[in-house]
């Protein structure tokens, strides 16, 4: 097809030669959101689901013929899901899902053989730090010299300014005189 991307994308022409590509709308879905967060976590809580069927009998029978076993995948499965749909209450749903992946270690083959509590509680912590719009992080030393860089601009637009260069209002001051020392 013409204009588009292998991997889904659209390309528009901006100027003479350049191509600019725009994500298509499922991008710009999964970008909204905790994605991997919340996939990780549904997937933990059907893997934890799929084990109980397992032949190994480690599940430990709580209540009503083990209903735990299968209430705390689904709740997992489900705060997976809300997470993906309803991500502005991702902190409590990531929350949930932490504390169901760790009841599942007693309730469900130990957590689905480990497979499933770890995928549900790496999950649940993607989606716990996740934070939507965040500028990307700069060091310290990177800001320090973008500070100096601003500071070596401004001195050098504003030759009217006290500084220490030649040709500045301070050249010429005494050390001890009140106007020094502002």
């Amino acid at each position: 097809m013409a204009g588009q991307e292998p991997h889904g994308g659209q390309q528009q022409r901006v100027g003479g030669d350049q191509l600019l590509l725009t994500e298509d709308r499922f991008t710009r879905w999964v970008y909204e959101r905790p994605f991997w967060g919340g996939l990780w976590l549904t997937l933990g809580g059907a893997w934890i689901l799929l084990t109980m069927k397992a032949s190994i009998k480690v599940v430990m029978h709580v209540g009503m013929q083990g209903v735990a076993g299968y209430l705390l995948p689904t709740l997992m499965i489900l705060a997976g899901l809300l997470i993906l749909f309803s991500p502005a209450q991702r902190l409590f749903y990531s929350i949930v899902g932490v504390l169901c992946s760790m009841g599942t270690w007693l309730t469900s083959n130990l957590g689905g053989f480990m497979v499933g509590l770890l995928l549900g509680v790496v999950g649940s912590i993607l989606t716990f730090g996740w934070l939507p719009e965040q500028d990307p992080r700069t060091s310290r030393r990177d800001r320090r010299r973008a500070a100096q860089r601003t500071a070596r601009d401004e001195s050098a637009t504003d030759p009217g300014q006290p500084g220490d260069e030649p040709g500045t209002a301070r050249t010429g001051m005494a050390v001890g005189s009140p106007q020094a020392a502002q």
